[in-house]
């Protein structure tokens, strides 16, 4: 049979897609790029925010057509099946099998069950809407880490290091769903990073809900820095970096060892989520705006050409006009090369649900607009500063017209931040999949244009 994937949501979702393509792929099943040849489909959903939740549930009832034609059987697993497992069960029976994250340590038998009996989900009296003690969810077998199939090219790839996440934010419903944080051992981990740079993956991102928390449970302290200098020491791995990284985790060691390690991306992702110490405070968030400022000094001092990331959130409940005028003039003041905004989502169950003082939908959006347009001036202002300068360029691939090859510098993270484009000409047809050294000649928003050096 012919099995089809669609993974939403973040890169952690994605690792468990990888890993579940690689379990059909070792029971000799045919995976499939197009849904309309597909006798199985396989959906992995996000349920963290409400666009998110809203996007799964259009995908689910797009692919359901599909069982009209080929399509014999319809799989949706991940966090939204794991948040609403009842109402999905009794609002999509198109699904034939909704495979929660708890039930991840059994999901080959489960799809086994279905394949061979066509089984059938019955529900049981339980309110899916209520938030239920934050426990450990089980983690993928290291034998499923070592078998999943990469989707993300040759050049680079995940690796997850700890599943779930323990810090409770009050507007974060991750811990209800994922659990609390979960280190993997770092001899797997380690043993997961070899097989793929044998496989010729030159860049690992390493990811977790938080890194800063790697090792914490295992050891009883942070392994995060000490992780990735083992991990920078096996061969084939050409850059690695780390996704995400909270303030409160980020240690003088960390620092050390991303500014001297030549492999490491000199680049921090911190998501602070705001500055006014009130909302940090009804957040539950673990720094105050005078540590944060602290914080991305020290980091500057010690790494010059460091990138810095992060994530915003405006409309928390509370959030007054003061507070978001002090978030807006530290944007202007911090001067972050990425920055990412969201508007806060209502999440039921969650503590900032039952807060006072809701923000109404349209002045969410007309902040969220005031911080994107401050950042794209800066984002501009960053770039600029980037002409004739020197980089390496990691060449990926070749523009849909042809005329260019794309790639991205170790300060870029994939699908996430600016392209570096190259204009093809006959004297560099042997670079795509390469390192190559680049003058940077131009830029736009968020991208920047170069030239080989010596073609």
């Amino acid at each position: 049979m012919k099995v089809g994937f669609v993974s939403l949501g973040c890169s952690k979702n994605l690792i468990d897609t990888e890993a579940t393509i690689g379990l059909f792929k070792k029971n000799k099943f045919e995976i499939v790029n197009d849904e309309t040849k597909a006798d199985i489909i396989v959906i992995n959903t996000c349920g963290f925010i409400d666009s998110a939740k809203e996007e799964a549930i259009n995908t689910i009832l797009e692919m359901a057509e599909y069982k009209k034609q080929q399509c014999k059987y319809l799989i949706v697993m991940g966090c939204l099946v794991q948040r609403y497992y009842q109402d999905l069960i009794k609002a999509l029976p198109e699904v034939d099998l909704f495979i929660k994250i708890e039930d991840y340590d059994k999901l080959w038998d489960k799809i086994e069950d279905l394949m061979k009996r066509s089984l059938v989900i019955k529900s049981q009296k339980k309110d899916s809407k209520k938030i239920t003690e934050i426990s450990e969810m089980p983690m993928l077998t290291q034998e499923e880490f070592l078998g999943r199939t990469i989707t993300t090219g040759k050049n680079y790839a995940y690796l997850k290091i700890g599943e779930g996440c323990s810090n409770r934010c009050t507007y974060c419903a991750i811990p209800y769903i994922r659990g609390s944080f979960v280190s993997r051992k770092k001899e797997d981990i380690l043993e997961e990073a070899k097989k793929l740079a044998k496989q010729g993956i030159q860049e690992l991102i390493v990811i977790a809900q938080d890194t800063t928390k790697y090792g914490m449970d295992l050891y009883g302290e942070s392994k995060l820095a000490e992780l990735l200098e083992e991990i920078s020491a096996i061969q084939g791995i050409t850059w690695i970096r780390f996704l995400y990284s909270y303030p409160e985790g980020i240690t003088d060691s960390l620092i050390e060892v991303v500014a001297n390690n030549p492999k490491i991306a000199k680049y921090f992702d911190i998501p602070i989520q705001h500055i006014s110490d009130q909302i940090l405070k009804k957040m539950n968030r673990r720094t105050s705006k005078r540590q944060i400022q602290d914080l991305l000094q020290k980091i500057r001092d010690k790494i010059p050409n460091v990138t810095l990331r992060t994530s915003l959130m405006v409309g928390f409940p509370g959030e007054t006009k003061e507070d978001f005028q002090e978030l807006l003039d530290f944007v202007g003041q911090a001067r972050f090369d990425k920055l990412g905004t969201f508007r806060y989502s209502k999440e039921e169950g969650t503590p900032a649900a039952k807060l006072p003082e809701q923000i109404h939908g349209n002045t969410k959006k007309a902040r969220y607009r005031k911080i994107m347009e401050l950042q794209q001036h800066i984002s501009k202002e960053n770039l600029e500063k980037k002409l004739n300068q020197e980089c390496d360029v990691l060449v990926e691939e070749v523009s849909f017209d042809g005329k260019y090859y794309r790639g991205r510098t170790m300060q870029d993270v994939p699908e996430m931040d600016g392209l570096v484009y190259i204009k093809k000409n006959s004297n560099n047809n042997d670079v795509l999949g390469h390192l190559v050294k680049c003058r940077i000649v131009g830029m736009s928003d968020y991208d920047l244009m170069a030239e080989i050096m010596g073609k």
